[in-house]
């Protein structure tokens, strides 16, 4: 009874229904994306059979993802919020659309396999431009929605939609691959586009909490001062930067499914949901149990904890024990996500929310993209393995580092 009582009263945020349309578009939007990255990638490795090409599209992503993102925070302090995401998804939807259109085998029979890769480069590109401006835009709204009292359970309930889409995505994608194609499966992307744009047109404008005008220089200047002035912020965003750029193993999934471990389309989905499904598994955890004591010594347990399931992943030949493997990151992942956006909602000023959440992309777009960048070029140079192995042994060196230059984090207390 005590448990049932608690659970109710943690969900009072669940009575907003501006925030019930919030989730549902995080949900589809996340489903949407994960499912044509996890299309588009297998596409482009099963044209070019090159583990340099996985790394390419991180490289291709992170670099609009952190240019437009010295910029994108300005304007979202300064523009409306709501309708800033609504232009963000429409133009992911028609980017689906041209994903799509580099599918066709009639497309495929007229342009060389170097054009059409180049082309999804491109795509990577357009897409990583719109999402430097959907993250801030969908950070800055998420405080306007919900009182700040409800801003923990509030983000634990987004990173739950966040990761029901990285579950689900991969999987549905993988599914789709093997057994309509990957025409078609970019078609189903299009169609999920559409749900996460109805549910962003049932959210109503917000109010521009920045009411004063300044030179945008000075505006950017400003909210990269908070973060590297605010010790607990910075030691969370570089912790999970670094740790991320050198632990992330999925950008290299396409070699291990085809090659390693020997499990085609249907395990390959498998595998890229693996990370989410124990990420959601942590989420449910959190929303009976909500993170508050010794905050920053369990974000450091888990990145270690994320550091050598990478490295036993790397060395499994067996995929029962690989899909563990990752489902233990995912769990442990799951972790930082939540203190970390618990930590930018708590100690952002309303009015710089917007600087804040594109200086948040471009940690996250350095450590994910760059990650998967890193991954192609080791994999290219040291071997798959050898290059998956040694991202993990960096990882457990940045907490290491961290656990002594922070100590604010170590003492963290949500």
């Amino acid at each position: 009874m005590r448990y049932s009582l608690r659970f109710l009263l943690n969900n009072k945020v669940l009575n907003y229904p501006e925030f019930r349309s919030y989730l549902g578009t995080r949900l589809f939007l996340l489903l949407s994306l994960n499912m044509q990255m996890t299309i588009v990638a297998y596409m482009a490795f099963r044209l070019t059979k090159d583990p340099l090409t996985l790394g390419m599209i991180g490289l291709w992503e992170v670099i609009p993802a952190v240019g437009f993102s010295l910029f994108s925070g300005h304007f979202a302090d300064q523009r409306e919020k709501r309708n800033l995401l609504l232009g963000c998804i429409v133009g992911f939807t028609m980017l689906s659309l041209f994903y799509l259109w580099l599918s066709l085998p009639s497309f495929q029979e007229t342009v060389c396999v170097r054009y059409t890769v180049w082309l999804i480069y491109f795509g990577v590109f357009t897409g990583g431009a719109l999402r430097a401006f959907a993250s801030p835009a969908s950070f800055s709204m998420l405080g306007l929605l919900v009182p700040k009292r409800l801003y923990t359970n509030a983000t634990t309930w987004s990173s739950t939609a966040w990761q029901l889409g990285a579950v689900l995505g991969p999987l549905i994608g993988g599914v789709l691959i093997a057994y309509v194609g990957f025409s078609w499966s970019l078609a189903s992307v299009f169609f999920v586009k559409l749900i996460a744009l109805f549910f962003i047109l049932r959210v109503g404008k917000k109010p521009i909490m920045k009411k004063t005008k300044e030179p945008i220089l000075k505006s950017l200047k400003e909210g990269l001062s908070f973060v590297f002035n605010t010790q607990i912020i910075l030691a969370a965003l570089a912790l999970d930067m670094f740790a991320v750029l050198f632990g992330g193993a999925i950008a290299l999934l396409p070699v291990y499914a085809d090659e390693i471990l020997q499990v085609g389309e249907v395990g390959y989905g498998w595998l890229r949901a693996a990370q989410g499904i124990g990420a959601i598994i942590t989420l449910g955890i959190l929303s009976f149990i909500p993170l508050k004591t010794n905050a920053g010594k369990k974000l450091l347990i888990c990145i270690a904890g994320f550091g050598v399931t990478t490295i036993i992943f790397g060395l499994s030949k067996i995929f029962l024990l690989s899909f563990t493997m990752l489902l233990l990151a995912g769990m442990f992942d799951a972790v930082s996500v939540v203190i970390r956006g618990t930590i930018l909602q708590l100690y952002t000023p309303d009015e710089m929310r917007g600087r804040v959440a594109a200086v948040n992309t471009m940690f996250i777009s350095s450590s994910n993209e760059l990650g998967a960048a890193e991954s192609g070029f080791t994999a290219r140079l040291m071997g798959t393995v050898t290059a998956v192995v040694f991202g993990g042994c960096m990882t457990l060196a940045v907490v290491g580092a961290t656990y002594f230059k922070a100590p604010k984090l170590r003492k963290l207390k949500l």
